[in-house]
């Protein structure tokens, strides 16, 4: 199954919520030239900016967006990459992956809690306020994808033990 481009996603998810290419663009602030560009394929690598400001308003993840545009660098469960990589781990470094992406689950809610906190305890100035919830939102993203990770390390971890148990 091929993956598809960003301007494919943002299109799909632009006409099932029902919007035109002139609604999605006054509900995001960009103009709706843009949003033509990016969803046909003439603006290859669309604004980091854009993309947050579209996915706001079509149901489909930032994180997403920016992989499907190949500005992702983080972690997603679309990355077949990573998949492939994280299921051909054996031993001691199958042990080191899971131990790590445990460690960073716990700092990322860790970090996830505390902003949350600061925000039911109005710590905080207005224009601060929209930073910190698109840091909360991509944060438990990357939760989500590291959930997905240590799925792959169990199963990994489960078929070498099998593979062991064949040996002996």
């Amino acid at each position: 199954m091929e993956e598809k481009t960003v301007g494919q996603m943002i299109a799909e998810a632009r006409e099932k919520a029902g919007l035109s290419k002139n609604q999605l663009g006054e509900l995001a602030g960009v103009s709706h030239t843009e949003i033509s560009r990016i969803e046909s394929g003439e603006r290859e690598i669309p604004n980091p900016k854009t993309l947050r400001k579209i996915s706001k308003h079509i149901g489909v993840n930032y994180n997403d967006l920016m992989y499907a545009a190949g500005l992702g660098m983080q972690v997603t469960p679309l990355n077949p990459f990573l998949k492939r990589y994280y299921s051909t781990l054996k031993g001691a470094e199958l042990d080191e992956a899971l131990i790590n992406t445990l460690g960073s689950i716990d700092n990322w809610n860790a970090l996830v809690k505390s902003l949350k906190k600061r925000l039911d305890d109005n710590d905080i100035l207005e224009n601060e306020k929209e930073v910190v919830l698109q840091t909360i939102e991509d944060t438990e993203y990357q939760i989500n994808s590291a959930n997905e990770i240590v799925k792959l390390l169990h199963s990994a971890k489960t078929k070498e033990r099998i593979e062991n148990e064949r040996k002996d």
